[in-house]
């Protein structure tokens, strides 16, 4: 009887013993984000580990000795006459990037007296990349076809070597050897323009990776 008469009039903790308790308890269980950090990720780690790298690092494309210096140019531009003023300004994009381009212009670095078919095909073995320019004008000339089954046969399986770019056409009108090729489609020039880019640089750091071509 006088141990249950003592219990009774035990004094009930405080309001600061009480919290000082519940911290404690809550220090010694595992939370949720403890027992996602023993499985070996966090909320934090897994969102860095879910955003991609930049495929369009200059580290390596620059480096003297790279297999990239082996070759004139790291991009020729295939086009049509109507579609120079088009093409100048992604020359002059390419040219003007970190990576400094080598960009072959047929109207500005053919040789004069030069017979065409040998400058075009110059312009295909001595390039890296080959832009086709595929525009209504492209369809109607026929250096156009010829340049353009020149890269094709330099490179059958292509390999990000051939970048086909779509413009003014439905894609109906695109070339049948190309369609295994997938295509960039100018809409935002800007927008196009970056997507050529970066498509050169990542061919250029795989050329560089693997030191041959």
């Amino acid at each position: 009887a006088g141990w249950f008469r003592r219990l009774l009039h035990k004094p009930k903790p405080s309001s600061v013993e009480r919290s000082r308790a519940a911290g404690i308890e809550a220090a010694s269980s595992p939370s949720s984000s403890s027992l996602a950090e023993s499985a070996g990720y966090s909320p934090s780690t897994s969102l860095t580990r879910s955003v991609r790298p930049s495929a369009t690092s200059t580290l390596d494309i620059n480096a003297s000795g790279s297999a990239r210096w082996a070759k004139s140019y790291d991009v020729c531009i295939c086009h049509s006459e109507v579609d120079l003023e088009l093409v100048e300004e992604l020359v002059s994009y390419l040219e003007g990037q970190p990576e400094s381009f080598r960009c072959f212009l047929q109207l500005r670095d053919a040789v004069p007296g030069r017979a065409v078919v040998t400058e075009l095909c110059d312009a295909v073995q001595n390039s890296h990349c080959w832009v086709m320019l595929i525009t209504p004008g492209f369809l109607r000339d026929p250096w156009c076809k010829y340049q353009m089954h020149q890269a094709l046969a330099e490179a059958p399986l292509a390999n990000g070597r051939t970048i086909p770019v779509l413009k003014d056409l439905e894609r109906k009108d695109y070339p049948r050897e190309l369609r295994n090729l997938y295509y960039i489609y100018m809409a935002l020039k800007e927008n196009c323009f970056r997507q050529i880019r970066d498509t050169v640089v990542r061919y250029l750091q795989e050329l560089c990776r693997s030191g041959t071509e």
